[in-house]
Order: C-alpha cells, then structure tokens, then sequence
C-alpha cells in the first residue's frame, strides 16, 4: 500500500514537475545556452560597423576582475553563495520574515546558482513549477560546477538593462571601459542593476540606480568585506558618470541590415545565437544614393505624386553596394528594393530585345512603328504617334510599344518567357500575355538589377548578394560566399549589341537626362497610368536601378522614367565613378558592333531595303508574318489580354 502510494507520488511529481524539465548541456555549452541572438555587422574591411540585438560582450574571469567587483555583487546578491548549496534556507526564512514584516517584497531567496538556472532555461512565470525545476536545475548545476566557475558563469550571463548581456558588455554600455577597470562605485551601480534592469537603468534612471547602488556599499561595509571607511566615502560621493554607449541610430544602413540579419538566418539557421556577419554594402555608397533619393524626392517627388522611391547598386560581381529600400527607414522599414513587386513597364523591353535578337533580329533591321491590332487589343505610343518605319535600334532608344509588341510575337512570347528565366526573372509566367512585352508582369528591384546584370557582364549571370561571410562569435566561419565566374546564359556579341543600343538610349533616346559625362548603357520604364517610374542601367564598373512610385499604387503626375529615376541615376552613378578611369568593358569584342546615335535614312518605298535590312520575319508593310502552326495566333488574346494599351517609355 505504501509502495504503491509512494509510486503513485513520484508518478504525480514526476508529471508536474519533471517532463519538461530543460537539460542541462555541458560546462562549455552553458555560456551559450539560452542566450538571445546578437548581431554584429562588419564591413569589406572586417571593421564592426553595426550591432543588433543584445551586447554580448568578451568573457571575462574572476582572475581578471579587482576583488570589488565579484564582492559588490555577493554582498547584494548572495552573501552566503560559498556557504550552502544550490539553495540557501537561512536566505530564504530571512527574506520571508523581512517580507512579511515590510508587507511588500523587499528580499528574495534566490541564490546565484538559482537565478543561473532561471536566466539560463526557464521563462520568467512565477509558478510553483518553475520554482521546482529552477532548484532542481541549481543542483545539477552545483555538482557540475565549482563555486567560482557559478560565479563567473553568473557575471558572464546575467542581463544589466539596454541590451547588455555580461559584466563585460554593462561595463562598454554604461561606463566606456571594460569590467577590469571598473571602480568600486561603478561596481555597486553594477551590482544592484540584475534585480530590476528596466527600473533602475542608468541611463532612464541615474537616481534610482544610484540609490540602490548605496546599499551595495553599506552591506560592503558593513560585512567588513572592503575597508567601512572606503565604502562610505564612495557612497557619500558622486555618482560615477555615465557614458552610456547605447546603440546609435542605424539611419540608412537600416535597410542593409535588415535585409542581412533576415537572410543570414535562413544561411546557417537559428542554433547559432550570435551571429558575425560581413556585408557588401558600402556605407560611403550608402549614404551618397540615400541624399540622392531623399533630395530629388523632397525637390520633384511630392510635387509630382511620388512618395516612395527605392535604389540598389550592385558591383560587378554582384555585391550589393548600395541599398535604399525608401525614403526614411524610420518612417517606413518596407525594404522595396527587395520586398515591393512592381510592374516594370517599359524597363522590360530589354529582355525582349535581347530575346529578339538571340533568335535572329540585328539592331539595324526595319520595323514598323504603326498601329497594330492583336484581336480586341491595340497597344499603341506614349503620346499616341507614330515613327513609321524604323530600324530595331531606335525603336528602343524611343521605347516604341508597337515595336516591342511585333519583336515579341515575332520570337515568341513564351521563348521571351524563358529568357527572362534565364536573366533570373523566375517569375514571370512559362507562357504569358501578349503584355509581357510592354512590362505588365511585376519584379522586384533587385530582381530587375540582376537581369541587366547578365548584359553588364557580357551574357553571364551572377546573382546579387548581400553577404560574404558569416562566423560565430569565436571566428568559426559558418557560410562564405564563394567567388565564382558568372555563368553563360547569353551569347557575348549579342549582348554587346544590346550595351551599344541602350547606350543609345541616353545618347539620343528618352534616357537622356541619366547623361553624366561618360558612356553608359541603360532604360527608362513607366507603367500604366504612370504608376510606375524606373531607370536601370550600368558601366563597366557599377549598375544602379531606380524605381519611384506610391505604395498604394496611387498614379503619379505623369512622371516617367526619364524625369525623376533616370536625375536620381545620375546623381548617384555620376559620384560613384569620381576617380575611376573611364574604361570599357573587358569582355567587349575586339571588334565591337557600332554605336549608332542617329538613325539612317529609311527604306525607299519602292521596296530597296537600301542601308537597313529586313528581318525575315517581318512583311514589307510591317505587318506580323508568323509561319503556319505558329503557336501564338491573333484569337488567343481576345478574351485574356490586360488592358493595357498605352506604357509611357
């Protein structure tokens, strides 16, 4: 019966208490466990320029430490903690009493050991449950652990208010020193903030802090562990200044780390609680594209309708350099660089050129810039003209719709598709709507970047990256970008070509205002109902793209492309190449194709193509030819097609 009843009391206490009862790791894993994650940012250089999360300063010894320190805390913490054991009975019957007598709580009887334990494995209730398991995880610690090694594992681990985890990490926060050197009254400060970090937090509350810090030095004294008179001078004497060391506004970078601390746990995971992590963004370049976005907004954007704006800049490797995720991350943290799919417009006519001419089409080859009717659907201009005939080339210097939509059906929509596949547009449907020409289906900036990049490099894609090392918080390196070649997705004279007509973009097309002194090949784009604006383009050295437009998709002032993003393209693209040589591009053929700025005379109407030649798939009136079993007809767009008929270039 007693066997029984005493089985049946183990299995009870067993249930309530000891299920879920945290496991205690071994005496080198303690220092990390339960910690919550910090972040520490770095630049190419390896300097820390950036913390997030909690400050998890260097670990620091009881060797290391002046015999004040460790004993402020004792005298107010535990002063019997080398006498019991994992919990201290005369403690807690003293606190009990001095509780009752006061009516409030004025002591615990938490020892060290016990409040390792609660800040190590369990959550903060206050249950009976949690009281057991913390006493029960005390003992194993006890037998685990010296007292010394408690000790220092406590000072190591226990927080102080303002995000600082550790003696070492208080001592930089509050005092701009390390813990070797603090004095016996920051010492006390110390000591007396673990009981109520928030409460009595120097920096919220110097007065409070200090107050407590008084009764660390008179039970200093008064147990004779330090000389009475030196105590009762510090305490009699000023408060230690506070230096307070608090994090700094990120400003800017904000959108970079952002976007870094989320894709660094999805590299190496959640195990790891601090992270070290080395980004590619320069603050220099940083800080130049947020004064050019923030001032041509504050000049032209509000007066025009536009709220946002976004810019990212990548190296040529793909290192993101610059990331301007808005106009104010304090204001807005939407990062829509990244985050904010948009539709390109017109920016997307370079993949169908670049499609167009992979299949046959040569920049000099005759179009019809004319109306043209696809079953219910007639796109046409921005402004409504027509060039008639033209050659390829300048038709996307002029960013004509008509042009575009006929190269397009001439390749064929779903080989433009896979293109934009291969450009890293993953997005964009196996088999779209004949208004995939004009831009109707939404990217990302970044995304967008990354497609002109294949043409930067010469028909390689490299995808953009934002991080290039991460190591743990010994220097164990947990992921490193590998340096790699970019890999071939489309052939280098063609890709040539394209550089060559969307340098003639802002030579003599609608890209003109991006013209800052030196050769450089981009696009303008504006979606329908001018709710978007865009200008990508790039240089041997540095690709920039720029998207401006309203979060709720609100129609701007009739901005376009070649207003506001191509001014803010060339404010930042014009700083960012000081002091570089204008050169041209490694991988350029030694024999380039021709830069044509001025377009040649057109055919004669009696059908001598003269100096522009036709393409085979184009008819002599500038018709569409597609050959029988052609697998997009006319019919296929009269019920699906968009409405959308007019892109702005």
């Amino acid at each position: 019966m007693l066997f029984n009843l005493g089985l049946g009391g183990w299995f009870a206490f067993d249930r309530a208490f000891l299920r879920d009862l945290p496991k205690v790791p071994g005496p080198e894993a303690l220092w990390s466990a339960g910690r919550p994650p910090g972040l520490t940012f770095v630049g190419s250089d390896g300097q820390v320029i950036a913390r997030r999360g909690p400050r998890h300063g260097a670990p620091v010894r009881l060797t290391q430490l002046p015999a004040h320190v460790p004993l402020a805390f004792l005298a107010i913490e535990d002063r019997r903690f080398y006498e019991h054991g994992a919990v201290d009975l005369r403690g807690v019957l003293r606190a009990g009493v001095v509780n009752l007598r006061t009516g409030r709580t004025v002591q615990g009887g938490s020892t060290i050991s016990q409040q390792v334990a609660r800040n190590l494995f369990l959550e903060p209730d206050q249950t009976l449950r949690r009281k057991v398991q913390e006493i029960l995880l005390a003992v194993q610690l006890e037998r685990m652990l010296t007292k010394d090694e408690l000790l220092e594992l406590y000072l190591n681990r226990i927080y102080f208010g303002d995000r600082a985890y550790g003696l070492s990490a208080a001592a930089e926060t509050y005092f701009g020193k390390s813990a070797a050197d603090l004095t016996l009254s920051e010492a006390a400060v110390l000591a007396a903030l673990p009981r109520a970090p928030t409460r009595l937090s120097p920096t919220n509350a110097p007065d409070a802090a200090w107050a407590r810090a008084k009764i660390v030095l008179r039970r200093l004294g008064e147990m004779e562990w330090l000389d009475p008179k030196i105590t009762r001078a510090a305490a009699d004497g000023p408060a230690p200044a506070i230096v307070s060391l608090g994090a700094p506004g990120e400003g800017d970078m904000a959108w970079a780390y952002d976007a870094a601390a989320i894709q660094a746990r999805e590299l190496v995971g959640h195990a790891t609680p601090d992270l070290v992590i080395q980004i590619t963004v320069d603050p220099n370049a940083q800080a130049l594209a947020a004064s050019v976005v923030r001032r041509a907004m504050a000049s032209q954007g509000r007066a025009r309708g536009a709220r946002q704006a976004a810019l990212v800049a990548l190296a040529p490797d793909g290192a993101i350099r610059a990331m301007i995720g808005g106009v104010n991350h304090e204001a807005s943290p939407f990062n829509r660089v990244t985050q904010a799919r948009r539709q390109p417009g017109s920016a997307f006519k370079p993949i169908v050129w670049a499609a167009a001419l992979e299949h046959g089409v040569r920049p000099m080859d005759w179009r019809s810039d004319a109306p043209i009717r696809i079953g219910t659907w007639s796109p046409r201009n921005y402004g409504g003209g027509y060039a008639g005939a033209v050659s390829v080339q300048r038709a996307l210097q002029l960013s004509l719709n008509t042009v575009s939509v006929r190269l397009a059906r001439e390749t064929g929509l779903t080989k433009v598709a896979d293109l934009a596949h291969r450009f890293g547009l993953t997005s964009i449907p196996d088999h779209p709507g004949g208004s995939l020409a004009l831009g109707a289906y939404e990217v990302t900036p970044l995304e967008l970047a990354a497609a002109y990049q294949v043409l930067q490099s010469g028909g390689g894609q490299t995808r953009p990256y934002l991080i290039a090392r991460i190591t743990d918080a010994r220097g164990q390196v947990l992921y490193f970008h590998p340096a790699s070649a970019a890999v071939p997705v489309y052939p280098t004279f063609q890709a040539a070509q394209m550089v060559q007509m969307m340098r003639g973009v802002i030579l003599a097309g609608t890209g003109k205002e991006a013209a800052f002194g030196r050769l450089a090949a981009g696009k303008t784009g504006t979606s329908q109902n001018h709710r978007d604006a865009w200008f990508v383009g790039f240089t041997p050295d540095w690709l920039c793209a720029v998207w401006v437009g309203n979060d709720d998709g609100r129609p701007m002032a009739k901005v376009t492309g070649g207003q506001i993003p191509a001014q803010i393209w060339r404010g930042f693209m014009s700083a960012a190449h000081k002091g570089l040589p204008d050169t041209e591009f490694a991988w350029f053929p030694a024999l380039p194709p021709p830069l044509y700025v001025e377009e040649p005379a057109p055919p004669p109407a009696d059908g001598d193509l003269g100096p522009v030649r036709r393409n085979a798939m184009a008819s002599r009136d500038g018709r569409i030819w597609l050959p029988p079993g052609a697998e997009l007809s006319e019919a296929s767009y009269q019920d699906d097609e968009p409405n959308i008929s007019e892109i702005p270039y």
